[in-house]
């Protein structure tokens, strides 16, 4: 996956919080550090975010996004 970001942290998803519009994905990165994202249900779901999934929290600006790999 190619994406323009540059500040990637990898890490694996502790958890997620389905809400009615946003969910919240906590992701602990390596030292163990964890670094939470508020994304959208849609997009959780578009991309089938599970806990223990190896994901990477993308940092541009203020927002923290989430990619998943494959």
């Amino acid at each position: 996956m190619k994406i323009s970001a540059r500040n990637r942290l990898r890490g694996s998803v502790k958890s997620v919080e389905k809400g009615v519009v946003t969910a919240k994905i906590e992701i602990e990165i390596a030292a163990p550090t964890i670094v939470t994202a508020v994304i959208t249900k849609e997009a959780t779901e578009e991309l089938n975010i599970q806990v223990r999934d190896a994901v990477e929290a993308v940092v541009k600006a203020t927002g923290v996004m989430v990619a998943k790999a494959g």
